[in-house]
């Protein structure tokens, strides 16, 4: 079955031209003008994958952004004129898993839109491999639960609130306890597009979850950084 990806973008020309491209390539293109309508073709249509554009007339993208991933876990791409640097961050902080910047080119879109597609199939087919096994879906360090078939993470009584890419960084770190990985690897494995954002995306959410893990956030013992190299989960 063709994956099926949302379009969002009130430009109409512009979304045409994605729709036609996305279809020639063997995907389902559905589209949307604006955020309202976005939103509720989220829940009628269950996309694999959603484009969207932050300029939006009424909910703008990240106010899409964060309304979507509080209900799915679906990959968003997100469209914009803006290069602002805060705008990336903001847009990763509300949930984005990439962010590209017009113009840009139709192979570079479709590379990324491939990649966040195949990170997702291959994360389906890890759970799908663990399913059987309830000791490889809870990692436990000391007082730290990661539970990865309820996708909670808990520390001692309390359950922390964690933004998707923050679960998804400690998970994959967790997973590697004791293992050095560099920003590019979790750039590419965790964001799952190539180095075009930044090292600071790592870092910024390093400092988060440290913030919410660590007994002293300033001298972390679980995330520690390797000088030169990256960081690496210690338990």
């Amino acid at each position: 079955m063709s994956e099926k990806i949302l379009i969002v973008e009130d430009d109409r020309v512009l979304r045409e031209t994605l729709a036609y491209n996305l279809v020639k390539e063997g995907y389902v293109a559905i589209t949307a003008a604006d955020g309202k309508k976005a939103v509720e073709l989220t829940h009628v249509e269950q996309p694999d994958l959603v484009l969207l554009d932050i300029m939006l007339p009424g909910l703008d993208g990240f106010e899409v952004c964060r309304i979507l991933r509080q209900e799915q876990r679906i990959p968003i791409l997100m469209l914009t004129a803006r290069t602002d640097e805060i705008d990336k961050i903001v847009g990763f902080e509300v949930g984005a898993d990439d962010y590209l910047t017009k113009p840009f080119s139709m192979r570079e879109l479709l590379a990324r839109i491939k990649a966040q597609l195949r990170r997702v199939r291959l994360l389906r087919e890890e759970f799908s491999a663990e399913a059987g096994g309830a000791s490889m879906q809870r990692l436990q360090f000391g007082d730290l639960l990661i539970d990865q078939e309820r996708r909670e993470v808990w520390l001692g009584e309390q359950l922390l609130t964690l933004k998707p890419k923050e679960y998804e960084l400690l998970v994959f770190l967790a997973q590697r306890q004791g293992r050095t990985l560099t920003r590019d690897q979790l750039l590419e494995e965790v964001w799952g597009w190539n180095y075009s954002g930044g090292s600071r995306t790592v870092d910024v959410h390093i400092r988060w979850l440290r913030e919410k893990i660590e007994p002293d956030p300033a001298n972390p013992t679980r995330l520690v950084t390797v000088r030169g190299a990256g960081y690496r989960f210690e338990g």
